[in-house]
């Protein structure tokens, strides 16, 4: 049995599709984010990082295991479960160079670009310009790549299940899909997935996503604050 700390965003969500896709016993706990229960010290305790998702796997090896961020946890359950990672080396190493591309560039570029465009309380246009611009250029990036392969690393892998999640919140970011036609039909394909289905629809009548009401966006973003006053 895996714990699955859960809130619908697209870093819980690419997890929840690789536990649908392995066909995981899992159960979902979730952390409510919008009240910042991420901030409690029961869940702090699983991630310092007060961050989700999170895992704890009950029966890893003889032992129990926690594990946040999800890019790690991406690659935990592919060798867990040895699926959706090539075995050979450089099948294996091309995967997660695209799983690092999600990680390093695609969330934290669309994270905020998302941030300035719908969170933040003023509108800074040099902001929104600069991670308009490289979100853009991430998206020609995959365009390009996917006009060669299926997918992003040839096979359909945990670096797609990464990506996929923060191409469905384009228009937050105010993306046309249509204006990159492989990534539009990469979407397709994988949208069409049972297990991702399964695992987008999960939590999905707690999803706010933009226009965040003053309570949401202290719990998002002032929280950290408040608790290092606590701690003073």
């Amino acid at each position: 049995m895996i714990d699955f700390y859960f809130w619908p965003t697209p870093n819980g969500k690419k997890v929840a599709i690789m536990l649908e896709e392995c066909a995981a016993d899992y159960r979902v706990i979730p952390v409510n984010i919008l009240k910042g229960e991420q901030f409690e010290e029961s869940f702090l305790r699983i991630n310092p990082n007060n961050k989700v998702p999170a895992i704890v796997d009950h029966d890893a090896g003889g032992r129990e295991l926690s594990i946040s961020d999800s890019g790690a946890i991406l690659q935990y359950l592919a060798e867990k479960f040895t699926s959706f990672i090539p075995q050979d080396l450089a099948g294996r190493y091309l995967v997660l160079q695209w799983l690092y591309f999600q990680t390093s560039h695609v969330g934290p570029m669309f994270g905020q670009c998302g941030h300035f465009l719908g969170y933040a309380p003023e509108k800074i246009p040099y902001a929104i310009e600069r991670y308009k611009n490289e979100t853009r250029r991430l998206y020609r990036i995959m365009d390009k790549r996917l006009g060669d392969v299926p997918y992003l690393a040839d096979d359909y892998s945990i670096a797609d299940m990464a990506v996929y999640p923060w191409i469905e919140v384009r228009w937050l970011h105010e993306i046309d899909i249509d204006d990159y036609p492989n990534v539009h039909r990469w979407y397709r394909q994988i949208e069409s997935r049972e297990p991702v289905k399964r695992a987008m629809s999960l939590l999905k009548e707690h999803e706010v996503i933009g226009n965040p009401t003053d309570e949401t966006r202290e719990a998002f973003f002032g929280q950290s604050q408040i608790s290092q006053e606590r701690d003073a």
